[in-house]
Protein backbone atom coordinates (compact mmCIF):
# COMPACT_ATOMS: atom_id res chain seq x y z
CA UNK A 1 0.00 0.00 0.00
CA UNK A 2 2.65 2.19 0.98
CA UNK A 3 4.65 1.64 -2.54
CA UNK A 4 1.35 2.46 -4.78
CA UNK A 5 0.55 5.43 -2.63
CA UNK A 6 4.48 6.89 -3.27
CA UNK A 7 4.46 5.73 -7.37
CA UNK A 8 0.81 7.81 -7.09
CA UNK A 9 2.28 11.03 -5.40
CA UNK A 10 4.63 10.28 -7.66
CA UNK A 11 2.34 10.56 -10.54
CA UNK A 12 0.70 13.19 -9.65
CA UNK A 13 3.64 15.77 -9.27
CA UNK A 14 4.99 14.30 -12.97
CA UNK A 15 1.23 15.44 -14.52
CA UNK A 16 1.76 18.76 -12.90
CA UNK A 17 4.92 19.99 -13.93
CA UNK A 18 4.25 18.59 -17.11
CA UNK A 19 1.06 20.77 -17.01
CA UNK A 20 3.13 23.82 -15.78
CA UNK A 21 6.09 23.23 -18.98
CA UNK A 22 3.07 23.43 -21.38
CA UNK A 23 1.77 26.82 -19.41
CA UNK A 24 5.33 28.26 -19.95
CA UNK A 25 5.58 27.29 -23.79
CA UNK A 26 2.49 28.75 -24.38
CA UNK A 27 3.32 32.02 -22.74
CA UNK A 28 6.63 32.52 -24.36
CA UNK A 29 4.25 31.82 -27.33
CA UNK A 30 2.01 34.49 -26.92
CA UNK A 31 4.52 36.92 -25.91
CA UNK A 32 6.30 36.40 -29.52
CA UNK A 33 3.45 37.03 -31.43
CA UNK A 34 2.63 39.70 -29.23
CA UNK A 35 6.05 41.42 -30.43
CA UNK A 36 5.95 40.09 -33.59
CA UNK A 37 2.41 41.73 -34.78
CA UNK A 38 0.71 43.37 -32.14
CA UNK A 39 3.47 45.92 -30.60
CA UNK A 40 5.11 48.72 -33.04
CA UNK A 41 7.59 51.10 -32.65
CA UNK A 42 5.28 54.72 -31.85
CA UNK A 43 7.24 55.84 -35.19
CA UNK A 44 5.59 53.25 -37.08
CA UNK A 45 1.92 53.88 -35.53
CA UNK A 46 2.21 57.60 -36.80
CA UNK A 47 2.88 56.74 -40.17
CA UNK A 48 0.36 54.24 -39.86
CA UNK A 49 -1.81 57.40 -38.95
CA UNK A 50 -0.08 59.77 -41.59
CA UNK A 51 -1.63 57.21 -44.07
CA UNK A 52 -5.19 57.49 -42.90
CA UNK A 53 -8.18 59.31 -45.10
CA UNK A 54 -10.04 61.75 -42.77
CA UNK A 55 -13.06 62.79 -43.52
CA UNK A 56 -14.34 66.49 -43.22
CA UNK A 57 -16.49 69.08 -44.13
CA UNK A 58 -15.69 72.78 -45.74
CA UNK A 59 -16.75 75.95 -44.22
CA UNK A 60 -16.66 79.06 -46.40
CA UNK A 61 -14.95 81.85 -45.35
CA UNK A 62 -17.51 84.72 -45.64
CA UNK A 63 -18.20 88.44 -44.13
CA UNK A 64 -20.11 88.84 -40.82
CA UNK A 65 -20.80 91.56 -38.20
CA UNK A 66 -19.06 90.06 -35.15
CA UNK A 67 -19.89 91.29 -31.43
CA UNK A 68 -17.53 90.62 -28.20
CA UNK A 69 -19.80 90.86 -25.08
CA UNK A 70 -19.93 89.99 -21.37
CA UNK A 71 -22.96 87.96 -20.31
CA UNK A 72 -23.52 88.71 -16.43
CA UNK A 73 -26.27 89.27 -13.94
CA UNK A 74 -27.94 91.25 -11.45
CA UNK A 75 -30.98 92.35 -9.90
CA UNK A 76 -33.70 95.08 -11.40
CA UNK A 77 -34.02 98.28 -8.34
CA UNK A 78 -36.77 100.71 -8.88
CA UNK A 79 -34.85 104.16 -9.48
CA UNK A 80 -36.43 105.87 -6.61
CA UNK A 81 -38.20 103.31 -3.49
CA UNK A 82 -38.80 104.93 0.10
CA UNK A 83 -40.54 103.36 3.02
CA UNK A 84 -42.87 105.72 4.18
CA UNK A 85 -43.13 106.51 7.90
CA UNK A 86 -45.86 108.45 10.43
CA UNK A 87 -44.79 111.48 12.16
CA UNK A 88 -46.39 110.98 15.12
CA UNK A 89 -47.07 107.93 17.52
CA UNK A 90 -50.97 106.44 17.44
CA UNK A 91 -53.36 104.19 15.87
CA UNK A 92 -53.39 103.44 12.58
CA UNK A 93 -56.94 104.51 11.41
CA UNK A 94 -57.13 102.89 8.05
CA UNK A 95 -55.11 102.77 5.02
CA UNK A 96 -56.62 105.01 1.92
CA UNK A 97 -53.95 102.90 -0.57
CA UNK A 98 -53.97 99.81 -1.24
CA UNK A 99 -51.02 97.63 -2.68
CA UNK A 100 -50.61 98.88 -6.32
CA UNK A 101 -52.39 101.89 -6.57
CA UNK A 102 -50.47 105.11 -8.46
CA UNK A 103 -49.61 107.64 -6.13
CA UNK A 104 -48.47 110.96 -6.44
CA UNK A 105 -45.85 113.11 -3.61
CA UNK A 106 -47.54 114.42 -0.80
CA UNK A 107 -50.63 112.42 -1.73
CA UNK A 108 -52.50 110.71 1.38
CA UNK A 109 -51.48 107.20 1.66
CA UNK A 110 -53.16 106.27 5.26
CA UNK A 111 -54.89 108.14 8.45
CA UNK A 112 -53.34 108.03 11.67
CA UNK A 113 -55.38 108.74 15.40
CA UNK A 114 -53.22 110.62 17.74
CA UNK A 115 -52.24 108.52 20.72
CA UNK A 116 -53.77 110.98 23.92
CA UNK A 117 -56.22 109.81 25.90
CA UNK A 118 -59.11 112.51 26.88
CA UNK A 119 -58.26 114.70 23.60
CA UNK A 120 -60.04 114.27 20.39
CA UNK A 121 -58.27 115.07 17.01
CA UNK A 122 -58.40 115.40 13.38
CA UNK A 123 -56.49 112.21 11.60
CA UNK A 124 -53.01 113.11 10.88
CA UNK A 125 -52.17 111.72 7.04
CA UNK A 126 -49.44 109.88 6.55
CA UNK A 127 -47.99 111.25 2.94
CA UNK A 128 -46.19 109.64 -0.08
CA UNK A 129 -42.64 111.07 -0.20
CA UNK A 130 -42.53 110.53 -4.00
CA UNK A 131 -44.70 109.63 -6.42
CA UNK A 132 -44.77 106.23 -8.22
CA UNK A 133 -46.71 103.36 -7.23
CA UNK A 134 -47.36 101.79 -3.53
CA UNK A 135 -45.47 98.21 -3.67
CA UNK A 136 -46.67 97.07 -0.04
CA UNK A 137 -48.76 98.11 2.93
CA UNK A 138 -46.87 96.64 6.09
CA UNK A 139 -49.66 97.87 8.94
CA UNK A 140 -53.37 96.83 8.92
CA UNK A 141 -56.00 99.26 10.70
CA UNK A 142 -56.36 99.15 14.32
CA UNK A 143 -52.39 98.49 14.77
CA UNK A 144 -50.41 100.63 17.05
CA UNK A 145 -47.38 102.82 15.05
CA UNK A 146 -44.82 104.69 16.26
CA UNK A 147 -42.77 107.15 14.11
CA UNK A 148 -40.16 104.35 13.61
CA UNK A 149 -43.09 101.72 12.17
CA UNK A 150 -42.80 101.37 8.61
CA UNK A 151 -46.24 102.27 6.92
CA UNK A 152 -46.03 101.41 3.03
CA UNK A 153 -43.20 100.93 -0.10
CA UNK A 154 -43.47 103.33 -2.42
CA UNK A 155 -41.74 102.98 -5.62
CA UNK A 156 -41.09 104.88 -9.17
CA UNK A 157 -40.91 102.12 -11.50
CA UNK A 158 -40.48 104.58 -14.87
CA UNK A 159 -36.74 104.13 -14.87
CA UNK A 160 -35.04 101.08 -13.25
CA UNK A 161 -31.54 100.53 -12.46
CA UNK A 162 -29.54 97.36 -12.62
CA UNK A 163 -26.25 96.89 -10.78
CA UNK A 164 -23.68 94.20 -12.03
CA UNK A 165 -20.02 93.54 -11.34
CA UNK A 166 -17.39 93.66 -14.47
CA UNK A 167 -14.04 91.53 -14.21
CA UNK A 168 -11.21 93.80 -13.64
CA UNK A 169 -9.90 92.91 -16.94
CA UNK A 170 -12.83 94.46 -18.89
CA UNK A 171 -13.05 97.83 -16.97
CA UNK A 172 -10.90 98.84 -20.11
CA UNK A 173 -13.51 98.37 -22.50
CA UNK A 174 -16.90 99.44 -20.59
CA UNK A 175 -18.18 103.62 -20.91
CA UNK A 176 -20.88 105.46 -19.91
CA UNK A 177 -23.82 105.14 -22.04
CA UNK A 178 -22.62 101.38 -23.28
CA UNK A 179 -25.53 99.34 -24.10
CA UNK A 180 -26.58 96.45 -23.10
CA UNK A 181 -29.77 93.57 -23.44
CA UNK A 182 -31.93 92.40 -20.43
CA UNK A 183 -33.45 89.22 -20.72
CA UNK A 184 -35.67 87.80 -17.90
CA UNK A 185 -37.67 84.80 -17.04
CA UNK A 186 -40.89 86.76 -17.28
CA UNK A 187 -40.30 87.16 -20.77
CA UNK A 188 -37.73 84.89 -21.97
CA UNK A 189 -38.08 85.64 -25.45
CA UNK A 190 -38.03 89.05 -25.18
CA UNK A 191 -34.58 91.88 -24.71
CA UNK A 192 -35.30 95.10 -22.96
CA UNK A 193 -32.40 97.68 -23.58
CA UNK A 194 -29.90 99.85 -20.53
CA UNK A 195 -27.37 101.96 -20.70
CA UNK A 196 -23.93 102.03 -18.32
CA UNK A 197 -24.69 104.93 -16.15
CA UNK A 198 -22.20 104.58 -13.50
CA UNK A 199 -19.01 103.15 -13.03
CA UNK A 200 -17.22 102.81 -9.70
CA UNK A 201 -13.67 104.78 -9.56
CA UNK A 202 -12.37 101.52 -7.48
CA UNK A 203 -11.77 98.30 -8.13
CA UNK A 204 -12.89 95.85 -5.20
CA UNK A 205 -9.50 93.96 -3.40
CA UNK A 206 -11.73 90.79 -3.07
CA UNK A 207 -13.59 89.95 -6.39
CA UNK A 208 -11.20 92.03 -8.55
CA UNK A 209 -14.13 93.35 -10.14
CA UNK A 210 -15.69 97.10 -10.78
CA UNK A 211 -19.16 97.75 -9.51
CA UNK A 212 -21.62 99.52 -12.52
CA UNK A 213 -24.63 101.09 -12.44
CA UNK A 214 -27.14 100.38 -15.80
CA UNK A 215 -30.33 102.49 -16.39
CA UNK A 216 -33.75 101.28 -18.19
CA UNK A 217 -36.70 102.99 -19.20
CA UNK A 218 -39.37 101.06 -17.87
CA UNK A 219 -42.76 103.16 -19.65
CA UNK A 220 -44.80 99.93 -20.16
CA UNK A 221 -44.58 98.50 -16.49
CA UNK A 222 -43.15 94.85 -17.40
CA UNK A 223 -40.14 94.79 -15.68
CA UNK A 224 -40.68 94.54 -11.87
CA UNK A 225 -38.15 95.36 -8.77
CA UNK A 226 -36.62 92.87 -7.58
CA UNK A 227 -36.83 90.66 -10.69
CA UNK A 228 -33.22 88.85 -11.58
CA UNK A 229 -31.89 89.51 -15.15
CA UNK A 230 -29.22 87.89 -17.59
CA UNK A 231 -27.37 91.51 -18.36
CA UNK A 232 -25.41 90.80 -22.32
CA UNK A 233 -22.97 94.07 -22.69
CA UNK A 234 -21.55 94.84 -25.78
CA UNK A 235 -17.79 95.22 -25.57
CA UNK A 236 -16.68 95.64 -29.09
CA UNK A 237 -18.37 95.33 -32.61
CA UNK A 238 -16.61 95.05 -36.01
CA UNK A 239 -18.74 94.88 -39.70
CA UNK A 240 -18.89 93.39 -42.44
CA UNK A 241 -15.70 91.42 -41.43
CA UNK A 242 -13.69 88.04 -43.24
CA UNK A 243 -14.59 85.53 -40.46
CA UNK A 244 -14.03 82.03 -39.75
CA UNK A 245 -15.39 79.22 -36.86
CA UNK A 246 -13.22 79.83 -34.33
CA UNK A 247 -12.86 75.82 -33.95
CA UNK A 248 -11.25 75.49 -37.23
CA UNK A 249 -8.21 77.81 -36.52
CA UNK A 250 -5.28 76.27 -35.53
CA UNK A 251 -2.37 77.83 -33.60
CA UNK A 252 1.19 76.20 -33.40
CA UNK A 253 3.98 75.99 -31.17
CA UNK A 254 5.26 79.69 -31.77
CA UNK A 255 1.76 80.89 -31.41
CA UNK A 256 1.02 81.63 -35.00
CA UNK A 257 -2.57 80.95 -36.05
CA UNK A 258 -3.29 78.62 -39.30
CA UNK A 259 -6.47 76.77 -41.07
CA UNK A 260 -6.01 73.88 -43.55
CA UNK A 261 -7.51 74.60 -46.77
CA UNK A 262 -8.35 71.88 -49.28
CA UNK A 263 -5.42 71.11 -52.33
CA UNK A 264 -7.18 71.61 -55.85
CA UNK A 265 -7.87 68.11 -56.35
CA UNK A 266 -9.22 68.16 -53.07
CA UNK A 267 -7.19 64.83 -51.53
CA UNK A 268 -4.97 66.90 -48.97
CA UNK A 269 -4.57 69.26 -46.34
CA UNK A 270 -2.84 72.10 -46.81
CA UNK A 271 -2.26 74.30 -44.50
CA UNK A 272 -2.48 78.38 -44.55
CA UNK A 273 -1.27 80.94 -42.42
CA UNK A 274 -3.76 83.68 -41.32
CA UNK A 275 -3.90 86.56 -38.93
CA UNK A 276 -6.63 87.13 -36.35
CA UNK A 277 -7.62 90.64 -36.00
CA UNK A 278 -11.13 90.22 -33.68
CA UNK A 279 -12.46 87.42 -31.89
CA UNK A 280 -15.82 86.52 -30.04
CA UNK A 281 -17.17 83.58 -28.78
CA UNK A 282 -17.88 81.95 -31.80
CA UNK A 283 -15.86 83.49 -34.95
CA UNK A 284 -13.12 84.91 -35.57
CA UNK A 285 -11.94 87.80 -37.87
CA UNK A 286 -9.28 86.30 -40.20
CA UNK A 287 -6.72 87.72 -42.84
CA UNK A 288 -5.18 85.98 -45.04
CA UNK A 289 -7.92 84.46 -47.24
CA UNK A 290 -10.45 85.62 -49.58
CA UNK A 291 -14.47 85.62 -49.21
CA UNK A 292 -16.15 82.72 -50.55
CA UNK A 293 -12.98 80.14 -50.16
CA UNK A 294 -13.17 77.26 -48.50
CA UNK A 295 -11.57 75.58 -45.55
CA UNK A 296 -11.82 72.60 -43.75
CA UNK A 297 -13.79 72.76 -40.28
CA UNK A 298 -11.67 70.83 -37.38
CA UNK A 299 -11.03 67.09 -37.11
CA UNK A 300 -8.82 65.20 -34.16
CA UNK A 301 -5.64 64.45 -35.51
CA UNK A 302 -5.80 65.87 -39.12
CA UNK A 303 -2.56 68.18 -39.98
CA UNK A 304 -1.13 69.76 -43.38
CA UNK A 305 -0.34 66.75 -45.68
CA UNK A 306 -3.37 64.62 -44.15
CA UNK A 307 -4.99 62.88 -46.85
CA UNK A 308 -9.22 63.60 -46.98
CA UNK A 309 -12.09 62.92 -48.07
CA UNK A 310 -14.55 65.88 -48.21
CA UNK A 311 -17.80 65.01 -46.70
CA UNK A 312 -20.73 65.81 -48.98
Amino acid sequence: MNKESKAGRQSKESRFISKMVWCFIICIIAYIVYISFVKKDPALILNDVSKDVFTVKTETVQKRDLRHKLITSGSIKALEEAIIYPRINGKLQRNILREGDKVLKNQTIALIDRDEVGAKYEPVIVPSTLSGVVAKIYRDPGENVTTQTPIALVVNQSVLRIKVDVPERYVGEIYKGQIANLTVDAYPDRKFEAKLDVISPVVDSLSRSVAVEFKASNSKGLLKSGMFTRVDISLKEVKNVLSVSKKSVYEDEDGKNYVLVPSEDYKTAVRKDIEVKFKNNNYWQIEGLSDGSKILQFVYGIKDGSKIEIQK
